[in-house]
């Protein structure tokens, strides 16, 4: 569980402790990480939960993640990409990417690639991509990624939230292996603290604004819930989620032609040569 130290993603990993599993909670501060891990196994009275702690935004620090889960675990059972992040302002990542791209989409893109070894060990493996609806309003802008001169902060976030839902597309359609099934959700307005970090003044009250009439994370967490844990979903696999059934995603999110490219360009911007390891099985 990425991001699974504060809002949908701890109300997730709680949940999910609840219900008897050994979670991983991946925060890119440790100090909160820890106190998050301490927290859910006081509320659920399971003890197998764990951090991991890792800045998304840095693709070293995602491969070490994924490391040091793999030389702990034999298996990876769900993987639920859920760290989000806003940024008003532009900001640059240390491998020179745009960080609401950065954390919001190629952690995900990367993550998964990462793990694939230990999904393909697991009977029934589910990969659940935290997307929004706000990538109704997206664009991907192949040659133009960072949004050069062009940012904005809504701009971005909508980018990187589409890119989410053709991510799960694009992987469907190329995924080789029937034990994976992948999803792409929307977890509604749900009442954070997103847009009140790395934010302007007047679009940190906005956000406390409209997020006031948002659910609260629990509300949020369900969808992500049910497709960890629902018996029918399995089958069901590279479809996007709302209130814990599939529905349609926007248009642009279905061409196919710019599913494929941004697979490409993320394949580039990671260094990834082979997504599935189909020519190195034992890992990058």
């Amino acid at each position: 569980m990425t991001g699974g130290n504060a809002g949908i993603g701890f109300e997730t990993s709680l949940a999910l402790a609840k219900k008897g599993h050994q979670v991983i909670v991946i925060a890119r501060n440790a100090q909160k990480g820890r106190d998050a891990v301490e927290k859910i196994m006081q509320l659920s009275g399971n003890q197998n939960v764990e951090l991991i702690q890792a800045d998304l935004s840095s693709q070293k620090q995602v491969r070490e993640a994924s490391k040091k889960i793999a030389e702990k675990y034999q298996t990876v059972d769900r993987l639920i990409n859920n760290a989000g992040t806003w940024f008003s302002r532009q900001s640059i990542t240390a491998d020179g990417i745009e960080t609401q791209f950065a954390v919001n989409h190629l952690a995900y893109f990367l993550m998964t690639h990462e793990l694939l070894p230990l999904l393909q060990k697991s009977k029934a493996a589910r990969i659940i991509n935290v997307s929004s609806d706000s990538h109704f309003k997206g664009k991907i802008y192949q040659d133009n990624i960072n949004l050069d001169h062009k940012y904005h902060g809504l701009r971005a976030y909508a980018q990187s939230k589409l890119a989410n839902v053709m991510f799960t597309y694009e992987f469907e359609r190329r995924n080789p292996f029937k034990n994976i099934a992948i999803y792409a959700l929307q977890p509604g307005l749900v009442k954070t603290d997103i847009g009140l970090k790395h934010t302007l003044s007047l679009h940190g009250l906005i956000w406390k604004i409209r997020r006031s009439g948002g659910v609260s994370p629990a509300e949020g967490a369900k969808t992500s819930v049910f497709l960890a844990t629902s018996d029918e979903v399995q089958t069901q696999s590279g479809k996007y989620w709302d209130k814990c059934k599939s529905k349609p995603s926007s248009k642009r999110s279905y061409r196919e032609d710019d599913q494929r490219a941004l697979w490409e360009k993320c394949q580039k911007l990671c260094g990834i040569e082979d997504y599935f390891y189909q020519k190195t099985p034992s890992g990058s």
